[in-house]
Formats: C-alpha cells, structure tokens, sequence
C-alpha cells in the first residue's frame, strides 16, 4: 500500500501553472495481464510515486561501426580504444531532448526543483502525485497484489505521451513495467542455462600416474598437453593491468581441489595461488571441497587459466550473494549485476525498453531475507579486466529480445574500450539441454514439436567472441587434426557436443558474412530454414534461422580436462573448458603487445575472420540436437568449430604486426 505523506503539501505548493494542452500518443500497453500480478485497487490520487522517464540512448545504431573502426584491422582506428568517458557521451541523449522532456513537466505544472537529472544523464526523475501521474500520461494507476506473497507493486495498463517526445522515450516507471518488489524464491519459471548444472565430470582412477610424454593427450588433457597442442609457451611476464578476469555465479572454487590440481599437473604454481577476489554483491569467494556449493566449474575455470598464463594473475568475479546465486544457477543466467559493477552507469541506463536490472530476471538489493546482501547494488565498483572469460548462459528463448539487447549493447561498449569478452558457446550441440522447461518435451529444442534448433545466448551476440568445444580423436595426438567436441556422457548428456548455429534476436555481422555464405555453399544443407528475426516458433515451418548471426567464433579443447572435486579427481568436458583457455591465450599475446608498448588485443572477431589462417581449422565431426545430425564441420568457418583452434605463435605474430 502506498502511504500519505507530508510531502504532498510541498509538491503542491509548487505547482506552477496550469498544464498546456498537448496532443497525446499510446506509447506503451500491456498486451495480456500477467500471470503472476493480481490487478487490485485504483492508487490514491494523493499518494506520491517516485516516475521515472528513461531516454533513449543515442547512436546505439552506430556501435557497430564505431567498434569495427578500433577492431577491423584494415582501419586507420585500429586498437585506438574510447575511454569510459568517451563512450559514455557517445550514447547519451541529446541535450535538447533532455530539455525538452524537462519542458513538458514543467508546463504540466511539476516545478524544476522537484525534477532530476540523473548523474549518467540516462534518465529523468520527479516524485509526483498518482493524481498528477494519471494526468500527465493519461492513465489510471492501480495496485497489483502477488498471488504467493504479501508484496505490492504499482502500475498501468497503458500510457501516453506526448507525440513530439515519443522517440525520445524509451519508457515510463512506474508504467506497464510494475514498480519491483523483493524478488522471491523461483520454483522453475524458467528454462535453466547449460553451465548452471555441474560442469559434465567422469570419475578418474587417480592410481593411473601422470604421463612422462604426450601419448596420453586424448583422455588426459592437461596443461602440457595443451600447451604442446596450440604451442602455447611458457608464460614469463606479469604486466600490471593484465589479470585476466572470470565471471562465476552460483559455482565456487575450493582451495583444496586447486592446490591438488597444481600439485599434480601445475608443479611451477606455488600452494595457495588462488584468484584476486573481486566479489559482486555479497558473493562468496571460496567453499569447502565438500560443500554443494563446489560445482567444478569454478575450479577448472581457475586452473585452465592459471596454468597457463601464471605469473600473471586471475581476477575471480563472483557475482550475486549466497541466496540468489543456487537460485540462478536453477533457473537462467544472466549478467546485469556484474555489468553493473564494471560499469556504474549501467545500472540505470535505458536502452530497447528496459531501464538499470529487471526484478523478473535480476538480483535485487538490499536482499532483505537471512543471508542476503544487505548492502545496494554495487555500481561502477571495479575496472573490468582486459578480458573476460564466462563459461555460463542459456538458451536465447529464455530471456526477451529487449533484455539481451541492453546488454548486448553494453558489451560492444566494453569494446570499445578494448576489452575482448568471451563466452562458452554452450554444449547441447543445436538444441538445449534436455528438459529445459523453455522448451516442449525434453529434446531442448523449439517449436510445438520440439524440432526447431535452439539458438544460445548471449553467444548470438555480435560483440562478444563464442568460443566452441572441440577435442583429440580417440588415441590422437597432440600432432593429430582434432575434431567437434561430441561425446556420449549419459543420462541428459547423451549428445554432448559443441553448440552453434544462427540466433533468432540478432542479425549476421557483415565481419562474418563471406565465411557463412561459403559455409552454406559448402555444407549443402537440406534442413528448412527461415530469415526472420523474432520468429514465431510456433508456425515457422523452417527450423533454423538463416540471417541470424552465427556462432561460434573460435573453439578450443573441451574435453578429458583433469580436475578435483571434493578431493576425487574426474575428467571434465564441455565448452567452458574452451572459452577460458582462449581467454588466455588473448592474455598471453596482450602481455607481448605490453611489453612493445601496444594496446590490448580490445574486440577480436574482425581481425580473426580477417585472417583466418592463424587458427587450426577443424575439419571433423559435427554437433547435435532436435532430432538431427547438426551441422558438419568443414573447410573454413562453420557452425561447431567457427574458425577452429589456436595457433599460439601465428596468432602472436599477426597481434604482433598491427599498431
């Protein structure tokens, strides 16, 4: 319920005149009433509510020529980075559009010292009446009860504005988007994420001695064979500014299970090299080796990148507090927290209809229940590192197209200012994982009958490089052609292969557009297919998206990677082996490219496809799903592999040679 208060009398005491007449447009309607939110009692008209304007962004439409200029390496611009500050007033909105919203309060009546600006200009704020409300947006405000708790939100079904300002408003709080809440405890809701499950793990007879030679590499795969596999040397350098940064939530590393790890297969790692610690939002650092909250997935993302790029240092971003983080590891994944914490601005910003982090999705702090962070939402809090590795997302279907592309956004922002953001592109080959409750049946795939492929995100972004598993063939070697990472893992995880394919929200990057055209041409594919963004799965008669963009970008091993959980040592596979150990090879060439006083490596993908002959290319196998065979890895780029894997000395070479 909302309270009367005495600061009633004092907004109206500064009223200033009568408002103007001005035509009005629908801006916003709810299509259906929510599932969730019970439509209650109209708000009283003098009760006060905090509104909240979002503007839209400005040149968000250009961001991708603005990034191709410091990424392409044909560009006069290459690796000439934007700062903070220089992005920040690229995407701003116009100073006249700020006034002229500012106008229309004001001759509405709502006096200039009751509105704000805010600090990273995004949006405009006013504490108004529900009467005024109602008034300036033509509306009726009306409480919304929760059908499984006492919680109360406010909103509309619809509302207006005027039509001069209309593209200049991304959308109004409180509006058809309800006033949030304290977000309760999800009881499936959603579709859960591919890496949010322990990482896929067989048990190892930790009798059997570590191999003297690389003969072993095909169901051994540790440092030395990936070293020996990519000719990656070892590393020397620790260049300050160059910690390479991993994203985690809900899996915690255990300290136990590291030393063991480095004891064994890392011996030129000291005990008790763990990761700087850069928590987000109350969350934990490390576990005990016995605790539930040891997944695997943490510890493998630790000691695939310390192996390889020690002394340089890791730094571990572990986000949201104990309480929420078991939660979204149930449901779905998502990284606005963590965006906000590199970048406070982030944290109100509008853009594509959303406004700072959605209660729906999002953690929302303070976390008022025992255990929760009680602290506010930590905004701008670190210097992201120059790159980061996350082996964690879902399926694209999961989330709305407005969210993702908000964040996707923020991530052509972070390279910008380069910064190279790498995700594992998943690991349910062209589907998702079986059960995933997004979807019909257990196939993971889309569509009344469960056959269109599932596209992941936020590997169909176009900012961010997708990073595809791949692995030695049965009693291979190091010196062997490696092929797709497809393994019988059984239960759920019988096709456990490389995803890839064509996003459903986002459209092809013309970096990409020669290597798909000839894939196509190659491949002579026979499924059906569309070419729509934003398709309805439910009467599309094709069953994967032929403009969407394409992924992955690149792959690297993901398979027979030794670990211990809890003190037993198992093999590991999947994609977020590949996305860290990329990650640091990127880390290895920016400390070469430090010490010859160039700038990081920033946003990979154009300079790769530019010169895709310093990556293994992966010829063999193919991924899985929906009642098919995928698609087949071929010559050139194709939608299992990408590229291929790294070439470490051809790659240092080519980063080497650009400014």
């Amino acid at each position: 319920m909302f309270l009367k208060i005495s600061a009633v009398a004092a907004i109206l005491a500064l009223v200033n005149a009568a408002p103007a007449p001005v035509k009005h447009v629908l801006h916003e309607e709810r299509s259906m009433p929510s599932s969730d939110w019970v439509k209650g009692a109209r708000i009283e008209k003098n009760a006060v509510i905090p509104m909240r304007i979002g503007l839209t962004q400005t040149n968000l439409e250009k961001g991708y020529d603005y990034l191709m200029e410091v990424s392409d390496p044909e560009s006069e611009k290459f690796g000439k980075h934007w700062s903070p500050q220089e992005v920040h007033d690229m995407f701003a909105p116009e100073e006249e559009t700020v006034a002229n919203i500012k106008q229309w309060l004001t001759d509405f009546g709502i006096h200039g010292a009751r509105i704000v600006h805010s600090e990273n200009k995004g949006w405009i704020a006013a504490d108004v009446t529900v009467e005024e409300a109602e008034e300036l947006l033509q509306t009726e405000f009306y409480e919304h009860e929760h059908q499984s708790s006492p919680k109360v939100r406010v909103g509309c079904d619809n509302y207006h504005v005027p039509e001069h300002l209309a593209s200049h408003i991304d959308y109004i709080t409180p509006g058809i988007k309800l006033t949030p809440v304290v977000k309760r405890t999800v009881k499936n809701k959603r579709g859960s994420p591919w890496a949010a499950k322990s990482p896929l793990h067989v048990k190892v007879d930790d009798a059997t001695p570590v191999p003297t030679s690389l003969a072993n590499c095909s169901t051994q795969m540790t440092p030395t064979c990936i070293k020996a596999l990519y000719s990656i040397p070892d590393a020397t350098l620790a260049t300050p500014g160059n910690s390479l940064g991993l994203y985690q939530q809900g899996s915690y590393f255990a300290e136990s299970d590291v030393n063991a790890f480095f004891a064994k297969y890392a011996t030129y790692i000291p005990q008790g090299t763990f990761p700087i610690n850069a928590s987000i939002d109350g969350g934990s650092y490390s576990v005990p080796a016995s605790s539930a909250g040891n997944s695997g997935e943490a510890n493998i993302d630790i000691e695939m990148t310390t192996s390889l790029i020690y002394p340089q240092t890791v730094t571990l971003y572990q986000t949201d507090d104990d309480i929420y983080e078991p939660e979204e590891v149930a449901t779905i994944n998502v990284f606005n927290t963590f965006l906000d914490a590199l970048d406070g601005s982030y944290c109100t910003y509008t853009s594509n209809g959303e406004t700072g982090d959605d209660p729906t999705y999002d953690a929302v702090y303070p976390h008022n229940v025992p255990g929760g962070y009680m602290g506010q939402l930590e905004c701008g809090v670190y210097t992201p590192t120059k790159v980061i590795s996350a082996s964690y997302g879902q399926a694209e279907a999961d989330l709305p197209a407005p969210y993702v592309e908000r964040q996707c956004n923020e991530f052509m922002k972070l390279g910008l200012q380069g910064h190279s953001i790498l995700f594992a592109s998943g690991d349910y080959g062209v589907a998702s994982f079986a059960g995933d409750i997004g979807t019909p049946g257990t196939t993971g795939c889309l569509g009344p009958e469960g056959l269109i492929f599932n596209p992941q995100y936020p590997s169909g972004c176009p900012y961010v490089t997708s990073v595809g598993g791949s692995q030695l063939q049965a009693n291979g070697t190091v010196y062997d052609p490696e092929t797709v990472m497809q393994d019988n893992l059984g239960g759920t995880a019988v096709n456990f292969s490389s995803s890839g394919g064509f996003s459903n929200y986002f459209s092809r990057p013309t970096y990409q557009d020669g290597h798909v055209e000839t894939y196509f041409h190659r491949a002579h594919l026979t499924y059906p297919y569309y070419s729509e963004l934003n398709v309805d799965v439910n009467t599309t008669t094709g069953i994967y998206n032929r403009i969407g963009r394409a992924y992955p970008d690149v792959s690297a091993n993901g398979a027979y990677f030794p670990s211990y959980l809890d003190g037993t040592l198992y093999h590991f596979y999947g994609s977020s082996l590949a996305s860290p150990l990329f990650a640091s090879v990127l880390t290895l060439i920016n400390e070469e490219r430090a010490a010859i006083g160039k700038s990081p490596v920033g946003f990979v993908n154009p300079t790769l496809y530019r010169h895709d002959g310093v990556l293994n290319d992966i010829k063999l196998g193919h991924n899985l799903g929906c009642g098919t065979q995928g698609f087949k890895a071929l010559e050139g780029w194709d939608p299992a592999t990408g590229l291929g894997t790294p070439n470490y000395p051809k790659m240092l070479a080519l980063f080497l040679s650009l400014p």
